[in-house]
């Protein structure tokens, strides 16, 4: 076992906050800054509820200044991002897709014999001619040129997937890389051939083995969570071969990664070689703006590390049914000063942001001026 570095809970807090962008906005201009953060989180992790914008879009808005809600994808794609499943499901940088494309990353519970025994023959290369020659385009409109009928829906626990078989055929192609997400128009996504898409990033990573995409995948997921837990979780998706193999420990072994333990907790993480002593050094403090983060922000990915780190409970509670829910359906936590001081739950309606409720966390100072500062630059990006 690699010998590990031991580092104070607040030592870690503030490490997360500098290592996911959130001391102060990008400089860059919002396509750059957009694109830049994109690179340096590796992965931004996908959600379709849009209360208050989706997931992806305040990922955005906490980090860059003059974006308006759907900018985060219209700067993205198609060119430089694409999409696929990474801490689930995530837009990915373009210089990703070789790697995807060569291994095919799938999670397990993605059931794609199910699919393809749904599908009619012949379905798949008809699609993909379609989308080859009339891309980008959306399912409805590949269902206006082929006619291609309805299948039976997938099911997980009550949560029932598309009946149209264009749609299905489409998830299976996507999956395999075959076609991508190029955008999103007026009736959802825009499919289109990654030839086009993704120039220049096209092809698959030639003469790679399983182990090179792994070894690369953990490096990529370490940049993306800046403290990986090396227990079992959703942090590991595509990647749980990966988890308890010799491959983690070899990466701290060549300095690829550093081991890292935190006073007073009972797992390990693995951090990105040099990104703890370079923002420890830095010392750079965060600025005075109170950020609201999206529910699946990349801070947030690890409930039990943001507990221990931050000393802050953070449950979704999207899924639970109402009767249940502590605080409310889709609740943002809030950041100020490089501690989570409170959450927040929205929504926009009729051209208005509603605050339906706000959580002050006990024992942190909640400035409220700075909140309603908060409110009113989310307004402007939601044109409020």
């Amino acid at each position: 076992m690699p010998l590990q570095r031991t580092i104070t809970a607040r030592e870690a807090a503030h490490f997360l906050v500098s290592h996911h962008g959130l001391l102060r906005p990008r400089a860059e201009p919002p396509a750059e800054a957009c694109r830049a953060l994109l690179a340096e989180r590796r992965c931004i992790q996908l959600d379709p509820l849009d209360m208050i914008g989706t997931n992806a879009d305040l990922v955005a808005l906490a980090r860059i200044d003059g974006l308006s809600r759907g900018d985060i994808y219209r700067h993205l794609m198609p060119r430089h991002a694409f999409e696929h499943f990474a801490k689930e499901r995530c837009l990915l940088p373009a210089t990703a897709f070789p790697w995807y494309r060569a291994h095919i990353a799938q999670t397990d519970w993605w059931s794609l014999e199910s699919r393809l025994s749904r599908l009619p023959p012949g379905i798949l290369d008809e699609v993909r001619a379609l989308v080859a020659q009339h891309g980008p385009i959306d399912a409805e409109g590949l269902d206006r040129l082929g006619g291609f009928g309805r299948v039976k829906p997938m099911d997980w626990s009550g949560w029932r997937g598309t009946t149209r078989a264009s749609a299905m055929a489409l998830e299976v192609l996507w999956t395999r890389c075959e076609v991508v997400v190029a955008g999103r128009g007026p009736r959802g996504k825009l499919w289109d051939v990654p030839e086009r898409a993704l120039p220049g990033h096209h092809q698959k990573v030639r003469g790679r083995r399983r182990d090179d995409f792994l070894r690369w995948g953990i490096t990529e997921r370490a940049h993306a969570a800046g403290l990986l837990s090396r227990a079992a979780g959703p942090h590991w998706s595509v990647l749980s071969e990966a988890r308890t193999s010799a491959l983690p420990d070899r990466l701290v072994a060549r300095g690829a990664l550093e081991e890292i333990a935190i006073d007073g907790a009972t797992r390990t993480y693995l951090a990105p070689a040099g990104a703890l002593d370079a923002a420890l050094a830095a010392r750079d403090e965060p600025d005075e703006r109170m950020r609201i983060l999206g529910p699946l922000d990349s801070l947030l990915w690890d409930r039990k590390l943001v507990a221990h780190a931050f000393g802050f409970e953070y449950v979704w509670e999207v899924y639970k049914p109402a009767a249940q829910r502590r605080w409310g359906y889709y609740v943002c936590p809030l950041l100020h000063r490089g501690e989570l001081v409170g959450r927040f739950e929205g929504r926009f309606v009729d051209g208005s942001l509603e605050v339906l409720g706000l959580w002050k966390e006990p024992g942190r100072r909640f400035e409220m001026r700075a909140f309603k500062r908060a409110l009113e630059r989310h307004e402007a990006a939601l044109a409020a």
